[in-house]
């Protein structure tokens, strides 16, 4: 599956992540104090967990989630905190590190950290899989692809988000600019939605799932959309 576009972007956004803005990423997704622009990232991140979260069922006990592009752990938690059996992988190994050190005692038996590749499908199977802000860094053709290889490994719904085609996340994208160079994000690769749902229902190893529920998140520079597949 892995495509030279594919592999180029993991290898941008392990760098990024791992190494050049991990203590940022660390604070951004703590109680830490922030600028304003990271505080309506912060907030838009917030409401987009919550959103993908509203979409399981509130018991989870019995059930297993696949968080896919973890970061630093905190979806993942909320869902072991609800009573599933939680595998999160991320591809930055610091991330996974800080998502450790934040798991509640209490859950230490429920949720299992791991750093790697999320389409390695080396865990099992899952009731549910959940990719919050792991796919919006890359283009069409592969976003239908991990798609189609997270579903391989769910049983009922897979959510994730994408960057959706508008004009204000371009113009958000181009004041991100004047960040200094080594603490910018890998782009994102906006994607329109009515595009997104045509790939994916051609998509022959996506023949028995069906794109429905969509909601998008806009909070300042933050904007993200999700999206519901559900098994026929």
């Amino acid at each position: 599956m892995e495509t030279r576009s594919y592999e180029a972007r993991r290898s941008q956004i392990e760098t990024y992540f791992d190494r050049t803005a991990a203590e940022t990423w660390r604070r951004l997704t703590s109680d830490a104090p922030v600028s304003g622009i990271r505080a309506t990232v912060r907030a838009g991140r917030d409401r987009m967990r919550a959103t993908l979260l509203s979409r399981l069922p509130a018991d989870l006990h019995g059930r297993r989630v696949f968080d896919a592009g973890c970061g630093t752990g905190a979806l993942a938690i909320e869902a072991a905190r609800r009573g599933a059996e939680v595998v999160a992988v991320d591809i930055s190994p610091t991330l996974i590190g800080f998502a450790r050190e934040r798991v509640p005692a209490g859950l230490a038996g429920s949720v299992r950290f791991e750093a790697g590749d999320m389409l390695a499908g080396r865990h099992g199977r899952f009731d549910h899989v959940v990719a919050m802000d792991s796919l919006i860094h890359y283009d069409l053709a592969d976003i239908v692809r991990m798609a189609e290889r997270l579903s391989a490994v769910a049983d009922e719904t897979l959510l994730f988000t994408f960057a959706p085609r508008t004009t204000l996340l371009a113009a958000m994208h181009a004041v991100g600019r004047l960040f200094p160079r080594g603490e910018r994000s890998p782009s994102l690769v906006p994607v329109a939605e009515a595009g997104l749902r045509r790939r994916l229902a051609a998509a022959p190893a996506l023949s028995n799932w069906e794109a429905g529920w969509s909601e998008r998140i806009a909070s300042g520079f933050y904007t993200s959309q999700a999206l519901e597949l559900v098994r026929r």
